[in-house]
Formats: C-alpha cells, sequence, structure tokens
C-alpha cells in the first residue's frame, strides 16, 4: 500500500501500519531542522542552530564532522557542491566546490605512464581537492560564525573518538584490501591491522590535528601552507602530479542553478560538471506520462522510468563535462522539443538495447545534508570522495584521505570530459532543490555515485506524483539502472513486478549487497506552506537521523 497524503498530513488518508516502512515518522519542527546519514554529525548542525548560527554555520559544521564519522566517504580530500537559498532576498545561489586535474595531467601524460583508460584507484586519479574551498567560500559569502568555531565539533570527535556503527563498519570492512594497498592508509584506517568493530571508539588523532591547523590558520593552510606541501609530498612519492600550483590557484565557482517545471514544480540541481542535468532530462520525458494512474512500482510505470534514465544517462555521457573547456547546449537539451522527441524513442512495451551511458554500475560513496534555519534560509549540500576512501592514499601524517574523482575522466581523444590540464571531471554528486509558487518546497539529495539522479527522480515522484510525505518517499523501494538493458530491485519490489519486466526485455540483475547503500541514501526537509512547519525524512539505507530544533 502507498499512503497518499492530499495536501499535508491528512490523517483522514494515513494508515499508521503501512505508511512507514522503516517505521519511521517524519521529523517536524519550526526553528531549523538537520537531515544527515549520521546522528553524531546531525547533532553539529544543530548545535550551531542551537547557538544562534544560520543553516550555512550548520552545514559546514555537519559536513566537517561527517568528514570524522563517515570517513570512507567523504573528508578534506574531496569535493562539494552546494545549493544555498537566501530566505529574505529569495535568491538561489549554486556552488560548484569540485576539484580540477593537475596542470601536468594530459591524455598524452596518461597515455605515456601506459594508460589507454583512466584508472578507478591510485594517485592517478586524484584531483585537487575542493571542498575545504567550498566550506571557507560557503561560510565566508553568507555564514555568521567562524571557522573555529563551525569545525570544533569535528575536532572533537576525531580527537575523543566516536563509536562506529555497524553500517559504517560494514563498509569499511568491504573495503579493507583497498587499504592495505597504502602504508600511511593502513596506518590511518586500520589500527591494530582491522577494520573497527561496531561499537568500537575510534580515534583520529592525526586528523584532528589538520582540522585545528585549518581552524587556526584558514584556506591558506590547505592550499599554500604545510598542509598543502604534505599533499603535494604525498602526490610525488607516489608518482603524482599535483604540484604547489594546482593546490593554490584552486577555486569554487558560483554558478548559476539549472531547473525545469515539473508538474507546477520547479525543480533545481548544480549545472555540468555535475550529474544534475540527468534528473532534468528525465523529468521533462516523464511529465506527459500519467504515472499516477499508472500505479506506483507497477511494471509499467519503472518501465518508463527506466527508459527514461536510460535517455537521459545517454545524453549526460555526451555532454556532461566542464563547461569552462566545452559548450553544452543546456537550453536545447532542456526544451519541451527535445523532451518529446527522446520521450518518442520510448516503446511502452519493450526496453531499449542500445543506448548508451557508459558503465554506470559503480558504487559510490558520498554523504548528503539538508539544513534549513528558523529564518527559513537552507542548504542542500553534497560531499564526497566519490568510491569508498577514495584514491585509497592517504596523505601522511594528515588523516586526509584523497578523492578518485579523476577516475571519471575519459582518455577518449576529442570527447567532452577527455581529461586536461585543470579540467573537473564529469561530477555524481547533485544536491537538489524544489520551489513551488516561488517558494521553497523541498530540500532534498540521495548519496550513492550514479544512483543519484535515480534516486532523485524516484523520490521526487513519490512526493510530487503520489503525494508521500518526505518520510514514505524515502523508505520506499527503489530500482536502480546500471547500464544496457540492466537493473538492479531492492528486494521490496514484488517478483511479479520484475517478472513482467523481464517480458519486456529488461535484464534483472542481483547485487552482491541487496540491503547496501547501492541504492542510495536520501535525506528531505519538506516546508508546509500553509504554516511553515518543517518536516523531514532521512533515509533507513543510512545509519542517519533528522532532527528538529525547539
Amino acid at each position: 500500500m502507498v499512503t497518499r497524503l492530499a495536501g499535508f498530513l491528512d490523517e483522514r488518508d494515513m494508515d499508521f501500519r503501512t505508511s512507514f516502512p522503516s517505521r519511521r515518522s517524519a521529523v517536524m519542527s519550526t526553528k531549523g531542522m538537520v537531515a544527515t546519514g549520521q546522528p553524531l554529525a546531525a547533532q553539529a548542525g544543530v548545535s550551531m542552530l542551537r547557538q544562534g548560527g544560520n543553516a550555512v554555520d550548520a552545514a559546514i559544521a555537519t559536513v566537517a564532522a561527517l568528514s570524522v564519522v563517515e570517513p570512507m566517504s567523504t573528508g578534506l580530500g574531496g569535493d562539494a557542491f552546494a545549493l544555498v537559498y537566501l530566505s529574505r532576498s529569495g535568491e538561489l545561489k549554486a556552488l560548484n566546490a569540485s576539484g580540477r586535474a593537475p596542470e601536468t595531467a594530459s591524455l598524452a601524460a596518461l597515455r605515456k605512464l601506459g594508460y589507454r583508460q583512466m584508472p578507478e584507484t591510485g594517485i592517478h586519479t586524484v584531483t585537487v581537492p575542493g571542498a575545504l574551498d567550498g566550506w571557507c567560500t560557503l561560510l565566508d559569502s553568507y555564514g555568521t560564525m567562524s571557522l573555529s568555531r563551525v569545525l570544533a565539533p569535528a575536532i572533537a570527535l576525531a580527537e575523543n573518538g566516536f563509536p562506529v556503527t555497524e553500517i559504517i563498519s560494514h563498509t569499511w570492512q568491504k573495503n579493507r584490501a583497498k587499504l592495505q594497498l597504502d602504508a600511511s592508509a593502513a596506518r590511518t584506517y586500520l589500527p591494530a591491522e582491522r577494520v573497527p568493530a561496531a561499537g568500537e571508539i575510534f580515534v583520529q588523532s592525526d586528523l584532528a590535528h589538520t582540522l585545528k591547523k585549518i581552524a587556526r590558520g584558514g584556506r591558506d593552510v590547505f592550499y599554500r601552507g604545510e598542509i598543502a606541501e604534505a599533499i603535494v609530498a604525498c602526490s610525488r612519492e607516489n608518482g603524482g602530479l599535483i604540484a604547489p600550483p594546482d593546490l593554490r590557484e584552486n577555486t569554487a565557482t558560483w554558478v548559476t542553478p539549472l531547473s525545469t517545471s515539473y508538474r507546477g514544480y520547479d525543480v533545481y540541481e548544480c549545472p555540468p560538471n555535475g550529474q544534475g542535468l540527468v534528473v532534468l532530462l528525465v523529468l521533462n520525458i516523464l511529465e506527459s506520462y500519467d504515472l499516477k494512474s499508472l500505479g506506483h512500482n507497477s511494471p509499467e510505470y519503472l518501465h518508463r522510468l527506466i527508459e527514461a534514465l536510460k535517455l537521459g544517462f545517454a545524453d549526460a555521457g555526451r555532454y556532461v563535462a566542464d563547461p569552462d573547456f566545452v559548450d553544452i547546449p543546456l537550453e536545447k537539451l532542456l526544451t519541451g522539443s527535445y523532451a518529446g522527441w527522446r520521450r518518442s524513442l520510448i516503446d511502452r512495451n519493450k526496453a531499449m538495447l542500445k543506448v548508451e551511458a557508459g558503465n554506470l554500475e559503480t558504487e559510490g560513496d558520498t554523504v548528503y545534508l539538508a539544513v534549513t534555519d528558523n529564518e527559513g534560509n537552507s542548504v542542500s549540500f553534497i560531499n564526497s570522495l566519490y568510491q569508498a576512501f577514495g584514491s585509497g592514499i592517504v596523505v601522511a601524517g594528515t588523516g586526509i584521505c584523497l578523492q578518485n574523482r579523476g577516475s571519471l575522466f575519459s582518455l577518449e581523444a576529442g570527447h567532452p570530459n577527455c581529461i586536461a590540464p585543470g579540467k573537473r571531471p564529469y561530477n555524481t554528486i547533485i544536491p537538489g532543490m524544489v520551489f513551488k509558487d516561488g517558494n521553497l518546497f523541498l530540500t532534498f539529495g540521495v548519496m550513492g555515485g550514479f544512483m543519484q539522479p535515480q534516486g532523485h527522480v524516484q523520490v521526487l515522484l513519490n512526493i510530487i506524483d503520489f503525494g508521500m510525505d518526505v518520510q514514505t518517499a524515502l523508505d520506499a523501494p527503489r530500482f536502480r539502472y546500471l547500464q544496457g538493458s540492466e537493473c538492479a530491485f531492492e528486494p521490496a519490489v514484488s517478483p511479479g513486478v520484475l517478472r513482467e519486466l523481464a517480458k519486456k526485455g529488461h535484464h534483472i540483475m542481483a547485487l552482491d549487497d541487496p540491503y547496501s547503500q547501492q541504492f542510495g541514501g536520501g535525506q528531505a526537509i519538506m516546508i508546509n506552506p500553509a504554516n511553515g512547519v518543517l518536516i523531514a525524512g532521512s533515509d533507513p539505507r543510512k545509519d542517519g537521523s533528522a532532527i528538529g530544533v525547539w
């Protein structure tokens, strides 16, 4: 049963026995909210709101804490994107804090190193870490607190330790072999030569020292000072290409958000080099279907979503790249006529077999957080190392794990996403926001590599087309399009539905861990337009929680 909520929280339509498969109800508050994938990090953000900070202050405190308590997913060695809504002016800002390739990285250089395609891990997948510059840019532009103040909870968690949860320990264990390949990574993340068990206290002294240095010296100590020197030395020791100018010249970029209208809701995403474009392309294709009449997660409904996602990813594979290096025809791609043409390729009875979208199987490890404060400001923020523990390389003595985002570059000459000096690669991490009648309606995101746009679409349809509250929308079973005709489904999708999809030509795949985060992990904060009440949900696929401020 799917609970449809006409308007907001109409109790006449509610059946509490089936509304919340996770047995979590939505969290509600009036004076601020933080929703993210780890409760200790959520509390870090809430502590800033309670001290009088705004949504930006709380967002940076939350992500810094996540960098400690989810070390495989995010950190100072990664990237970030953000959407920031400023309630007084009604402005929506987008920040791209993703890193660039080193200035000596080029197709010729990688070919000379023996690569015919980008490796998945190792030093040559490391792009310049953009996250900290993004944190500082946001805080300097729209925050009210000092960097040292918002980093204080993260420093305490790193210095005093935190209890490792079951999900985090499980993911850690899956990547033990990767950590053993780098001596510094093994020393940092495999104390006593093993993964911390659930319930053990994990202390990160090196990371605590690094965060203290940043709290005192700001971004310059990371991009120009002793931390920069340590990153460069690590790169050189491993045969990498990062040099001092690459860090020194790194800057986050304010960009114009992309949007489309879906059934009267204005959906916003960050522009390329992120893949938020996929969400908008797919929504444009789907808008002409009466999805509600097809039934939630029915074979007919899922077939149309899967086919639309194939087309969206095909376009992303061709067009998403660094706009500083290539012209991307965004206006054309987002027109109704283009969506109509793409929709015409969908056969309601037969799956497409030859839609080129690249390999979309890779599981990403990312953190997402949503924050809204008592003035109505809101931040949709995402930070990532890409895959678990990124490149697998840790900068000695710092606790900084370097990302492997560069693995998403192409080594095909002439491809828009081909590696080049100073270029940003195709990036999977995407924050989202939705407005209704000019007012902020939803701050949300779903982490998980190439699952992210798929999660965005499925959660949005749950809310907009099927009237689910935010927690039910996050609880609902998901599918994941992989590549070609291959799709994976969570166990809650019925065998009968899967048989019908197979008849249409979909190849039903079984993932190695069907209960893992390969189906994403979302967070969302909705605003009741009638009275301003904040209504939040947190994905049961992660450890997370939504915490309101009173």
